[in-house]
């Protein structure tokens, strides 16, 4: 965790009666502060972590010139020991705050708003976060013993992670075809937390943590979208209601269930 002097000497000046109140520190070091009017949030990296959080003021900066209701980037601080990246607050309140029934309400309105993140110009975005690179992210993952289990499908979570990344590998010609030809801007992350919805009208306001934002398959937004979603749902009816309304939103007319399946083994093994 920063220190106290290396945190006051980033964080910057507020207007008197307002404050930066702790709201988290995690396990990489990075501490997360909000200030007291709800406005802003600042995150602080020390070292290495000062480099992970540059390349996630990069993709902030640059979504921001859309309308797509992203967080613009207020403030950027670094010194000798590390960086401060302040950003605005997105409002509403994070989706999996939602029941399932609020869910599938403001589902559409999810759907929609990752619809147009997608619809950007692939060619204009200046980040790459396609399959080869994701492979590689997860070789070196798996490589250092560093997945997390909890991570993982409940039925892959007695298998060797260099197994799982074997079947991966055996896919990845049919798969590169599959994302040269529906390439789009993704948000790498679309899991619910990171969407965010306005509690009274039940419609998604935005979304926040784009560190993973870059151009590949739309699938990796799809997959995790629906996995992360299925914690919400109290049955097969409204997961297969919030499965449908995605697709027709998106205009995507034939679900491809094994782009999904793929997608959802990948991305547990690339974190660590």
């Amino acid at each position: 965790m920063p220190s106290a002097f290396f945190i006051r000497d980033l964080l910057p000046s507020l207007p008197s009666g307002k404050e930066w109140l702790a709201v988290s520190h995690g396990e990489s070091g990075d501490s997360v502060y909000r200030r007291s009017d709800g406005a802003a949030f600042a995150k602080i990296s020390q070292d290495r972590g000062a480099l992970a959080l540059e390349g996630e003021r990069r993709p902030i900066e640059w979504l921001s010139r859309f309308d797509l209701g992203s967080p613009q980037m207020l403030d950027w601080r670094i010194g000798e020991e590390g960086a401060c990246l302040i950003t605005s607050a997105v409002p509403g309140v994070p989706a999996s705050d939602l029941d399932g029934r609020q869910l599938l309400q403001a589902w559409p309105s999810i759907a929609a708003r990752i619809g147009a993140l997608h619809a950007l110009a692939a060619e204009d975005c200046p980040f790459e976060r396609g399959l080869s690179t994701m492979l590689a992210r997860a070789a070196d993952v798996v490589s250092r013993g560093a997945v997390n289990p909890d991570f993982l499908r409940p039925e892959q979570q007695e298998t060797d992670p260099a197994d799982l990344l074997l079947a991966l590998e055996a896919e990845r010609e049919k798969r590169l075809a599959e994302e040269a030809g529906d390439r789009v801007v993704c948000h790498g992350d679309a899991c619910m937390p990171n969407f965010m919805v306005d509690p009274a009208t039940l419609r998604c306001t935005g979304m926040i943590d784009l560190g993973r934002l870059g151009t590949a398959d739309r699938y990796v937004d799809l997959a995790l979208m629906l996995a992360n979603a299925g914690e919400s749902w109290s049955g097969p009816d409204q997961a297969q209601a919030a499965f449908a309304s995605l697709f027709e939103v998106l205009g995507l007319e034939r679900p491809d269930r094994e782009r999904l399946d793929f997608y959802l083994s990948l991305d547990p093994l690339t974190w660590g």
